[in-house]
């Protein structure tokens, strides 16, 4: 029996990495009833707003969804679809592993993180207003529901991936009562999970560390801000956003999406690297209970990108985003 699930292309590179997720999909033979809909760019132009209430229908309806990056104005226009979208479907979990790939050239070997985001408060939900003629006032929301939910998400989820130790990534030292309500509520739930190490770093020195030595740390807890900012740095260490999957979790829903951007740059170009969407698809899969096309992906994207006459350009190869597809489809079907 087949799958249905929401797939919303997105802008810039979207349409063209989610085109390559399906067709890889399709390959493992998973049967999935795709429902399309438009977010972002087009249906602002189209509808008056990036994010249709027939979306988030949509999502609701389904349970899950694949989505392509949509594009967020900076400093002026419509508030982030992706924010909007999260909060609407109470998609507090954000999920972001960070593996090295063989044969993807960087400074560090062995990166296995696990980042785990709180997604539905703190500055990052765009609290905002100004209160005298150049002076702006941004509020920072944590709470201790919050706070505990992601908390205990986080530590279901280490004993789930066989992980050892969690480190909760604040900024307690300056804010005291936000970061350390979390720190606080950190603590107590760590009291529940004998089986798991519990720590805590100041985000700064976390930031030192993971360029000095990614290995030591397992799984990261962060708050919303501090999750993406450390998501993206972290994405560095195994060659860049073009590699990296996530996911955007609630108690009934998910949302699947690349870390990277909407890259307007390279747009309709055969440029772009759909790893990550196509990772993300993976997980995707994963969730669905498809775990043996999950792990066909995954084996398939590693021993392509361990040849370099198989990458596309961001890695040192030659293949536009057609080419490299091809290759996926013909080494996942050769592994059914």
């Amino acid at each position: 029996m087949g799958h249905k699930v929401t797939l919303i292309p997105g802008d810039g590179i979207g349409p063209e990495v989610t085109a390559s997720a399906v067709r890889v999909i399709d390959a493992t033979g998973v049967e999935i009833d795709w429902e399309y809909q438009m977010a972002g760019r087009d249906a602002e132009e189209q509808f008056g707003t990036p994010l249709p209430d027939e979306v988030l229908k949509s999502i609701r309806r389904n349970k899950v969804a694949l989505k392509g990056p949509l594009r967020t104005p900076i400093g002026k226009g419509y508030r982030s679809a992706n924010v909007t979208l999260r909060q609407e479907l109470a998609l507090f979990a954000n999920l972001r592993p960070i593996l090295t790939i063989p044969g993807v050239n960087t400074r560090y070997a062995d990166v296995d993180l696990i980042i785990v985001r709180e997604n539905s408060e703190d500055l990052y939900i765009g609290k905002e207003e100004e209160i005298a003629p150049g002076v702006v006032h941004a509020i920072k929301v944590v709470t201790e529901d919050a706070c505990r939910r992601i908390s205990e998400w986080a530590f279901q989820h280490a004993l789930a991936q066989q992980r050892k130790r969690i480190t909760l990534v604040h900024k307690a030292n300056i804010m005291k009562k936000s970061d350390g309500l979390f720190l606080r509520v950190f603590n107590e739930v760590a009291q529940n999970f004998d089986e798991i190490e519990a720590d805590h770093r100041i985000v700064d020195a976390l930031c030192m560390d993971l360029v000095l030595d990614p290995t030591r740390y397992d799984v990261l807890l962060l708050g919303n801000l501090y999750g993406d900012i450390v998501s993206d740095l972290a994405s560095g260490l195994v060659g860049g956003l073009g590699l990296v999957p996530g996911a955007n979790i609630g108690s009934d829903i998910a949302v699947f999406e690349a870390v990277h951007g909407t890259a307007p740059d390279i747009a309709r170009r055969n440029l772009a690297n759909p790893s990550a969407i196509i990772l993300t698809a993976a997980m995707m899969l994963e969730y669905l209970g498809e775990q043996a096309a999950a792990e066909k992906i995954r084996k398939s994207i590693r021993y392509l990108l361990a040849v370099e006459k198989s990458r596309t350009r961001d890695l040192g190869g030659d293949l536009g985003t057609d080419q490299f597809t091809n290759l996926l489809v013909q080494e996942v079907s050769a592994r059914l």
